[in-house]
C-alpha cells in the first residue's frame, strides 16, 4: 500500500503559500500543511485568517491544483491562550478543507493547560476540526507517552514528530502504546542522536531551522514508521539551509525522493 506523502510549512517557512502549494503539486505531493498565522515574532506574516486576501488566493490555487490541506498550525497554548485567538484559526482551517489544527502546551501548569486544551477541543467540533497535540522536547508535554495520556483524557489526538520523539529520548515501545490516540499522520525528519543540544535554546534552534533530511541522519525513522499503520500519511518537516541552495521546487523534490527511500526501508522491516 502506498502512503500519502505531504509537506509541512516549516520546510519552506517564509514562502508565499500560493507558491508553496503550486510547487508541491508540481512535484507530486498528496497534501500540504499550512500555517494560518505566524508562530514567532520574527516570522514573516503570511496569515491566512478569515477576510485576508491571501486566504482567498490560497482557496483558488487549491481548487486549481487539486492539492489538499490536511493539517493547519500552530498554537503554543500558554496561560493566556483563549477563544479569541483560536476561533479565527478554526474558521480558516475549515475554509481550507483541513482536518486538523496542531497545538502544543506551553503553559507550565499542566492541569491548567489541559483545561484550556479541553475548551479548544470542544470549540473545534462544530468546525469539523480535530485538535492534535504535538509533544515537543522543550515544552510542557515532551514525550509521546505523555501526549497519549493527555489525548485520552481530553479527547484530542497526539501528533508523532520524529525529531521530538528522539530528542525527548522516547523508546520505540511508546509508539505501540500510543497508537489508539495518534493523529492520522506522522511528521518526519532526521537528525544525529549524538548532536542533541544540551540547552533548551539549542533544541529550539534545531527544531525550527536545522533538521536533517530523512535518511541523512541516524534517527530510527524506518523502525518508527514500520510500527505504524501502513496507510498512515507522512508529512515531511525539514527546515534546513539546503532549501536556499536548491530552490523551492528542487528542495521539495529532494525531500520527497529521500523520504520515499526511508518509507521503502520501513516496508522491508514489516
Amino acid at each position: 500500500m502506498t502512503r500519502q506523502i505531504g509537506i509541512a510549512p516549516l520546510s519552506v517557512l517564509g514562502n508565499e503559500p500560493v507558491d508553496f502549494i503550486k510547487a508541491a503539486a508540481a512535484v507530486g505531493y498528496d497534501f500540504v500543511g499550512l500555517r494560518t498565522r505566524p508562530v514567532t515574532a520574527t516570522e514573516k506574516d503570511l496569515n491566512l485568517l478569515p477576510g485576508s486576501a491571501r486566504l482567498k488566493e490560497v482557496q483558488a490555487v487549491l481548487k486549481d491544483t487539486g492539492m489538499k490541506v490536511v493539517d493547519t498550525e500552530f498554537i503554543g497554548m500558554g496561560a493566556d491562550c483563549n477563544r479569541d485567538f483560536w476561533l479565527p484559526m478554526l474558521e480558516s482551517a475549515a475554509m481550507l478543507g483541513a482536518k486538523t489544527l496542531t497545538v502544543t502546551l506551553t503553559d507550565p501548569d499542566l492541569a491548567r493547560g489541559m483545561a484550556t486544551l479541553s475548551r479548544l477541543v470542544e470549540d473545534a467540533k462544530p468546525f469539523g476540526i480535530t485538535i492534535t497535540l504535538e509533544p515537543i522536547s522543550y515544552q510542557t508535554v515532551k514525550q509521546l507517552q505523555e501526549g497519549a495520556v493527555v489525548a485520552k483524557e481530553i479527547g484530542c489526538k497526539v501528533l508523532f514528530d520524529t525529531l521530538h520523539f528522539h530528542r525527548a529520548l522516547c523508546g520505540l515501545e511508546q509508539i505501540t502504546a500510543a497508537q489508539p490516540y495518534l493523529a492520522n499522520m506522522i511528521q518526519l525528519c532526521d537528525g544525529i542522536m549524538a548532536d542533541r543540544a544540551a540547552t533548551r535554546e539549542g533544541l529550539i534552534e534545531e527544531s525550527r531551522s536545522l533538521r536533517y533530511v530523512p535518511g541523512e541522519g541516524d534517527f530510527k525513522l524506518a523502525e518508527c514508521v514500520a510500527l505504524l499503520p501502513e496507510d498512515m500519511p507522512v508529512s515531511i518537516e525539514v527546515p534546513n539551509p539546503k532549501f536556499a541552495e536548491l530552490g523551492l521546487e528542487g528542495w521539495l523534490r529532494y525531500l520527497k525522493n529521500a523520504t520515499e527511500q526511508v518509507l521503502a526501508k520501513a516496508e522491508s522491516l514489516r
